[in-house]
């Protein structure tokens, strides 16, 4: 569970450094690629703990499974709620393709 939590904290710096310049246009390039950096910075303080705990009860297949499901959750809760973008019916059948990934992932 600790490798979870570490995860979400990761890719919620990572989804922010990755996209949260788009909501200010105005932001030269150098400056995007500045901030977008130091916010990196922080995932990976999350990110490196998450899989170094994980990969003791978790293979490196499954921990990158659970990371795309949890940045693909925490993505689309930014993109609706801060970039204000709507979430289609298309995007919903996708996430339940990753999901189902999940599932065959985790069977023995």
């Amino acid at each position: 569970m600790r490798t979870v939590f570490l995860l979400i904290i990761s890719n919620s710096f990572m989804t922010y450094a990755w996209y949260g310049h788009l909501k200010n246009p105005n932001l030269k390039l150098w400056q995007a690629i500045i901030l977008s950096w130091g916010v990196a910075f922080f995932e990976y303080c999350f990110m490196v703990p998450a899989n170094r705990i994980g990969y003791k009860t978790f293979s490196a297949y499954q921990l990158k499974i659970i990371q795309e499901v949890i940045t693909l959750t925490i993505f689309a809760l930014f993109a609706y709620f801060y970039l204000g973008e709507k979430l289609r019916w298309n995007y919903g059948v996708s996430f339940i393709f990753i999901l189902l990934a999940v599932f065959f992932m985790f069977r023995k």
